[in-house]
């Protein structure tokens, strides 16, 4: 769906058993948050420390309006002790541009 957004933000954690816990934690909170499509945990293939949370959007207005809400740092705080704090910024954000893999 273009316009729709995709968010990542990066985690580490030697305990991949309390990053899991936490991120079900954080899952429970955002359940019916208006506007997120999906969200699920990543896990490194190849560094078992390190962690990814991807989530889907309708669009950038309804992740920015759950940004900026009071919910937000609620939600998320099981998972916020494992920030990755060697990246300066520890997320991504992306628009969708071609949804369909544009015609590769």
């Amino acid at each position: 769906m273009i316009g729709s957004v995709r968010v990542f933000v990066y985690y580490r954690g030697t305990d991949g058993d309390a990053v899991r816990a936490a991120y079900r934690e954080a899952s429970a909170a955002l359940r019916g948050v208006p506007g997120l499509i999906s969200h699920e945990l990543l896990e490194s293939a190849q560094d078992p420390t390190a962690f990814v949370v991807a989530s889907s959007w309708t669009d950038f207005e309804a992740f920015g309006a759950w940004e900026r809400g009071n919910d937000h740092r609620a939600a998320t705080a099981p998972l916020r002790k494992f920030r990755d704090g060697r990246l300066e910024v520890p997320f991504a954000v992306y628009r969708v541009d071609r949804p369909d893999g544009g015609g590769y």
